[in-house]
Formats: structure tokens, sequence, C-alpha cells
């Protein structure tokens, strides 16, 4: 199902054994638009601690009492690598992070979770790292191990989008699938140009970034912007609309 990830800010976060805090933001990659940590706020419980949650733990929200619980517990969080609350999380970190918990990587694989399209749960943490094949051992001795990949969404609301011909609105929310945690739209606030209207872009349709003019540049012109279908943040996302969107703007579905 398609979620606004507005809508999960600051839901509850319960471990198997107690609450740990709220949800802050979420973290993605750039490869695949897939969402790849939670970020919590863990208050005064952990403070200067940056304390992330990957979807192989996270169960399935109870949505009407906004409660996220966890596959794990106080005390495995509480011991997880340690990374500095403003640090960037790095390749070498998510690898110290990911064999502690004994999750396969998911950067390895060929698939937006590794060796498969979907996370799942493992029980964690695991008593040693886990055991990979040689391919995918070869293809992770590639990886700089200081590399960042990742971004913030808080970070990215607010860009402008650059269309082909000029702006026309800027980042408000995502839209993420919550089975498979693929980011599936960027929605648009139109607000300086078309007062109110608000409209989806894929990530598909970026072409990149501009990280020092907080811009996001779309293969679209402002013209196909402002005529096609407008998105009601009342109405829920379905395939009908998803459909028109599409065919719209005459691209591929990512469905198909």
């Amino acid at each position: 199902m398609l979620r606004s990830v507005s809508e999960v800010i600051n839901y509850t976060l319960a471990a198997e054994d107690g609450e740990i805090g709220r949800c802050k933001d979420f973290l993605f990659d750039e490869e695949y638009w897939t969402v790849r940590y939670m970020v919590a706020d863990t208050g005064k419980w952990l403070p200067g601690k940056k304390v992330l949650i990957s979807p192989f733990s996270l169960k399935d929200p109870e949505w009407a009492t906004r409660y996220f619980p966890i596959d794990l517990t106080r005390e495995q969080i509480e011991k997880s690598p340690s990374l500095d609350e403003d640090a960037p999380v790095s390749r070498l970190y998510e690898q110290k992070h990911f064999d502690y918990y004994g999750w396969p990587y998911y950067w390895a694989g060929g698939y937006a979770w590794g060796t498969g399209p979907y996370p799942y749960y493992i029980p964690a943490p695991a008593a040693s790292p886990p055991v990979l094949d040689e391919e995918v051992r070869q293809r992770q001795e590639n990886i700089e191990p200081e590399e960042s990949h990742l971004r913030s969404v808080s970070e990215i609301k607010g860009y402008h989008i650059q269309a082909e011909d000029g702006e026309i609105g800027h980042v408000e929310d995502f839209i993420v699938e919550d089975d498979v945690w693929t980011i599936r739209y960027m929605v648009v606030d139109t607000r300086n140009w078309l007062p109110g209207r608000k409209v989806l872009v894929s990530p598909g349709w970026v072409e990149s970034f501009s990280w020092a003019d907080n811009k996001v540049s779309v293969g679209l012109t402002t013209e196909a912007i402002k005529t096609g279908p407008e998105y009601d943040p009342s109405e829920p996302i379905n395939r009908e609309y998803e459909t028109r969107l599409y065919d719209f703007y005459g691209r591929p579905k990512y469905w198909e």
C-alpha cells in the first residue's frame, strides 16, 4: 500500500520490551529510492547517538494508534554500533551495523534488498556476521568503505523542482510503498504557480539533484506538470489514479 512518509513521522516506536522513542526521519538511497533506515528520536534514553532501525526489523504499524512495533529489544538497540547523532552514515558503518544484527547486506545481490526485492524479518542480533557466497563477497570488496549514499527525507523536503523550462514548485512529501519501503513518488506543492495544487512526480523522472542549490531537476515541462493529474492528499492512491498519471506523462509503469 502507498503511504505518506509525513504520516509516519512522530509515530511511537515500540521495541519488544518497551518504547524507545518516536520516528524522526527516514534515510533512503539514491540508486533504488528505497528507505534503508528509520531514524529514531530516543530523547534522553540514548542522548547524542543516532539510532537507525532497518525495515528488516520493522513490523506492521498500527495506523489507528500511531504505533510502530519493532522486532528488537531495547538492549539490542542500545548495544548496536555507535554513531554520533550528526554523523553521516558511511558504508563502513553500515557493514558493522548489519553484521551486528546478522542481516544480509541490501547493497549486494542485484535487487533492492540484496538477494530479493522485499525486506523480511530476521531475528537479531546474530552471534556472527552473515555468511556470504563468494560472488557477493567480491562485490563487497569493490565498495568504498567511507562512501555515503544515503539521503534524508527531511533534508529533501523543501527542495525546488526544476522542470525543463523553469521552476514549478517544491518537494512537500514522499509516498512510499510500505511492503518494499520504496519511494514511489515525491509530492510537489505548486503553490507559487498554482495555489493549492499538488502533483506527484516519480523518482524515475528525476534527472539530477543539485545539493548546493537545493534543487531537483525532472524531465518534464512546466506545462505538463500544470495540466497533469492533481494529487489529493485526503484520497488514497489507487492503481487507477497511477495508471492515469503514467499514461498522461507517457512513461512506463513501475509495476509492469
